[in-house]
């Protein structure tokens, strides 16, 4: 798809998830009303305020300034610190708001220009989109966060694990926000193709598909399977200390580099330890399969695409393990219905970490494998 095609439903997905959280983030005050708990109980109505603080526009939903106190300052002047405070979080808000607009606009731009919805790809579109939307969402909290954390009036303490805290907070909200993003972005991108020059899919060799989809695979299995490992993942989270504002940083690199946490069975019954594995088998299996996918879905297999690609499919990778993981959770009966779906979206940064490492690993082994020179062949 050309790109004066491809922008139409970029603009409007991009538009669409923007509206939606900021629609979202506005219904958390309504949490704080009275009638909430004639809806919800206290433990549901407080985990849905926290799923929908992160895109709150209010500075008096979210944390408010706890800042060191001085006994000697005046009324006038403490009520002046708490105005700047508050419009430092509007700032970061307002690049929140702005920065999940452009990188979703970036992302749907090249998904939909390289999986166009034509030819039997309008399924893979689809779930493309709505797995860029989460990426999107935790790109945008990151970019505000130092804004959002100075807000808070202790930026220079223990900034590292603020910054992992604020990282991690995007919650379930925006899979929802970004599954209904993606459905509309799909409906429009297929009228705006409908009078395109089709476009067939390439014919990747079977063989050097599959070697490119287990490259990718062993790079995301480095990080569920390898770093994931709890002894691992704490030697993580203690090997460097640092000093000053780069101190503590194992919060955050466990953010960027593990898909997961897992330890051996002595610990719980191997029944239900091998259930949990059995949920770490299937992301590692839907991302091999969508890798093997990939390179006949793509109009071209180039860098940006294959890297957009694969953490598309590491992020579907987490989310079925997540949605096993809800089938096999037994805390609703003591926390309620709405926490089974907390550990939605979680991991999405070490996917996108990871999913581009896995792109650019299966891209190399399809080119030494053959797989550049495939031509394209209708199917």
């Amino acid at each position: 798809m050309t790109c004066r095609r491809a922008v139409i439903p970029a603009l409007l997905g991009a538009l669409l998830i923007t509206l939606l959280l900021w629609w979202a983030g506005a219904s958390a005050q309504a949490l704080n009303l009275p009638g909430a708990t004639r809806v919800f109980d206290g433990q549901s109505a407080g985990e849905l305020r926290r799923w929908l603080t992160p895109w709150s526009y209010d500075p008096a939903t979210a944390l408010p300034y706890d800042g060191p106190a001085d006994a000697g300052t005046s009324g006038g002047a403490a009520l002046s610190a708490d105005t700047q405070y508050a419009d430092l979080y509007r700032t970061a808000m307002q690049i929140r708001f702005l920065a999940v607009f452009l990188f979703f606009l970036a992302g749907a731009l090249l998904l939909i220009r390289r999986i166009p919805p034509t030819q039997r790809r309008t399924p893979a579109t689809l779930l493309a989109l709505w797995a860029w939307g989460p990426v999107a969402a935790t790109l945008a909290v990151t970019v505000s966060a130092p804004w959002l954390i100075a807000s808070r009036g202790h930026g220079s303490y223990r900034v590292l694990p603020q910054l992992a805290e604020v990282i991690a907070s995007s919650g379930p909200a925006v899979v929802a926000v970004a599954l209904l993003t993606a459905v509309l972005t799909v409906l429009v991108a297929r009228v705006t193709a409908k009078d395109a020059d089709p476009q067939p899919r390439r014919s990747a060799p079977p063989r050097a598909a599959r070697s490119a989809a287990t490259a990718g695979t062993a790079v995301i299995a480095l990080s569920l399977v390898v770093l994931s490992y709890e002894p691992v993942a704490a030697r993580i989270q203690t090997w460097f200390s640092g000093a000053g504002l780069l101190s503590e940083p194992g919060d955050l690199l466990r953010q960027w580099l593990l898909l997961g946490s897992w330890t051996g069975p002595s610990t719980t019954p191997p029944g239900h330890w091998l259930l949990y594995r059995a949920a770490d088998v299937v992301m590692l299996a839907v991302v091999w399969w969508a890798l093997r996918l990939l390179p006949g879905l793509l109009t071209r297999a180039t860098v940006p695409a294959m890297a957009a690609g694969a953490v598309c499919a590491t992020v579907l990778g987490l989310l079925a393990s997540q949605v096993l993981h809800m089938v096999m959770d037994d805390t609703v009966s003591a926390w309620g219905p709405v926490y089974l779906f907390s550990g939605l979206g979680a991991g999405v940064p070490a996917a996108l970490t990871f999913g581009v490492a896995a792109g650019m690993a299966a891209l190399a082994t399809l080119r030494l494998t053959g797989g550049r020179d495939a031509g394209a062949s209708p199917r």
